[in-house]
């Protein structure tokens, strides 16, 4: 499959790049690998996870064996391409990875690692139900190589947690963490604000113990109400409130305040770690541009400004890769114009921020309309880049409509 692809082109069935792709081994690789499967569906969730009964054709315990058969068509189409090199940063999301046996993410971590290898001082993250994390689960990922556990708090408070519907208990994140950091991982904790009846007192003491946790990190994320969500629907009934938000602006800047205080820094604008050290590297790819390969149902990939995406079912996916075919559905390679776009839409919501000279030369007269408006440092902008102040990181997408209308 040779020359450029048009947008929304099919996916070949060998999986094969086209031959005038232009890799540059320099560029970071990473892998993220989907684990689609949930106890339950959150009324919040639009991802490509699915319960126990809308699993028709497909078993969770034959998972791990289907996702190691596309690691090895992965290795053999990078290997093509030259484009092999070790992974320096690999992420278990879903889902709820740890619905599988830890035994099972260890298989697909040194599949992967056997595959690709693994660069020195790699950071290796499973995401974590708290319900889901005993010592044993949290000692077996330790010892397979995992060095980071992600666990999904998203609130302290139970009433908020029920109108997420999330069904883990409170108590059991505190040993979650325990566990994880007696095996030696890094911690990091997940958050949502915004959540139909939280007030800001409920998400003050969830930021209040989210900090006790002592943990390396923490995601604090605005409550999205996703078309074709329960919560959606919910809304649309009258059953419950939208969310607020000049609620949610305050809750930000709680959060904000709250963390730095605690002893935490913001480096993207729903991030905060103690240390760069401590940042989400594989996050940081994502939003940098590096090359990744998305394992798994639904899963998307990026490679030297190739875009590709799997079949969404974990039955399709199954059968696709059992008959010995790529389960890329379709593949697409952004013009100029939309890469630029996402560069700037992804690079300004780090604290880094994007060079001013990447900015289209016909808004870079509108910087300073921004530091006037409070919304980019005066400072980082004499330096030659556009940086998000604290009103900027609220109002983050209209800074990017400004730098590319």
């Amino acid at each position: 499959m040779a020359g450029p692809l048009p947008l929304g082109d099919p996916a070949p069935t060998d999986g094969r790049l086209p031959d005038d792709l232009p890799v540059d081994t320099s560029v970071p690789f990473s892998a993220y690998l989907h684990i689609p499967f949930c106890t339950v569906r959150c009324g919040y969730c639009d991802f490509n996870t699915y319960t126990s009964t809308e699993l028709r054709g497909a078993k969770q315990e034959d998972y791990a064996s289907t996702l190691i058969s596309e690691i090895g068509l992965a290795r053999r189409v990078l290997g093509d391409a030259g484009a092999l090199r070790p992974m320096d940063t690999v992420f278990f999301g879903g889902g709820t990875p740890t619905l599988l046996p830890a035994g099972d993410l260890a298989r697909m971590l040194e599949a992967a690692t056997s595959a690709f290898g693994l660069a020195e001082g790699a950071e290796v993250t499973v995401e974590a139900n708290p319900d889901t994390v005993t010592p044993e689960v949290a000692r077996t990922l330790a010892a397979a190589g995992v060095t980071r556990m992600s666990v999904g708090m998203q609130s302290a408070v139970p009433h908020v947690l029920a109108a997420l519907d999330r069904t883990h208990r409170p108590e059991n994140v505190t040993t979650a963490v325990a566990a994880a950091k007696d095996a030696g991982l890094a911690v990091s904790v997940d958050l949502i604000y915004g959540a139909p009846g939280e007030s800001l007192a409920d998400w003050e003491a969830s930021l209040d113990a989210a900090l006790a946790l002592e943990s390396d990190h923490i995601s604090a994320y605005a409550l999205i109400i996703e078309d074709g969500t329960k919560l959606a629907r919910q809304i649309r009934r009258g059953e419950v409130p939208t969310p607020d938000d000049d609620l949610q602006a305050d809750m930000y800047e709680l959060a904000d305040a709250r963390l730095a205080a605690g002893g935490f820094d913001w480096y993207e604008v729903s991030n905060w770690a103690r240390t760069p050290e401590q940042r989400s590297r594989h996050n940081l790819a994502y939003w940098r541009g590096s090359d990744w390969w998305g394992f798994g149902p639904g899963a998307h990939s990026h490679v030297a400004g190739l875009r590709w995406w799997n079949v969404k079912h974990p039955a399709a996916y199954a059968q696709r890769l059992a008959a010995s075919e790529s389960p890329a559905a379709g593949t697409e390679r952004p013009d100029d114009e939309s890469r630029t776009l996402e560069r700037i839409l992804l690079l300004s919501r780090i604290r880094e921020g994007i060079s001013i000279d990447e900015v289209p030369a016909a808004n870079r007269s509108r910087v300073a309309g921004l530091i006037a408006d409070g919304l980019v440092d005066p400072a980082a902008a004499i330096r030659g880049r556009v940086q998000l102040t604290l009103r900027g990181r609220l109002l983050a997408d209209a800074v990017v409509r400004e730098l590319t209308d």
